[in-house]
């Protein structure tokens, strides 16, 4: 079951790492997510920022973001690597399609409970045509209650 998830790929290396060595640790990274069938999305390098406590002797280092699409095991193989080189002070592979699912598996559990919730009433599960249209005019007209919270309105 190798499913295609989105990942963000956060590392630090010192200041004085030189842009050839950047370039190197990118080709590694490049190969580990080929060979597991992922792809680079994007990479942004950040530049050389101050570091929020010294790390290894380092009060500043270069960050570098990757944005990866790939299968779970991907990570497992990029974070065992990474913690391998020395170039690298510190790194995070961070799942960012999560937010999306908890947010979808809420969304369907909203509609269930609504759906329960009309039946349990005699309503049809699905609101009718008329619903909706007097839903759509209640929300046009808000009682007339935004002369209260418009500027200068009658009080």
């Amino acid at each position: 079951m190798s499913q295609t998830r989105q990942y963000e790929l956060v590392y630090i290396t010192p200041p004085e790492t030189t842009e050839e060595a950047l370039g190197e640790l990118h080709q590694q990274i490049v190969s580990v997510v080929d060979r597991f069938g992922g792809q680079i999305e994007k990479t942004e390098n950040w530049g050389r920022r101050r570091l929020a406590y010294e790390i290894g002797g380092h009060r500043e280092g270069v960050y570098v973001l990757e944005v990866i699409n790939g299968p779970g095991a991907l990570t497992t193989e990029l974070d065992r690597r990474l913690r391998v080189f020395d170039v690298v002070i510190r790194h995070m592979v961070v799942r960012v399609d999560e937010e999306l699912a908890v947010a979808e598996r809420a969304r369907v559990r909203r509609k269930a409970a609504t759906v329960a919730r009309r039946v349990r009433r005699g309503l049809p599960p699905e609101p009718t045509e008329s619903e909706r249209k007097r839903r759509d005019e209640d929300e046009d007209d808000d009682g007339g209650m935004e002369q209260f919270f418009r500027p200068g309105g009658e009080r």
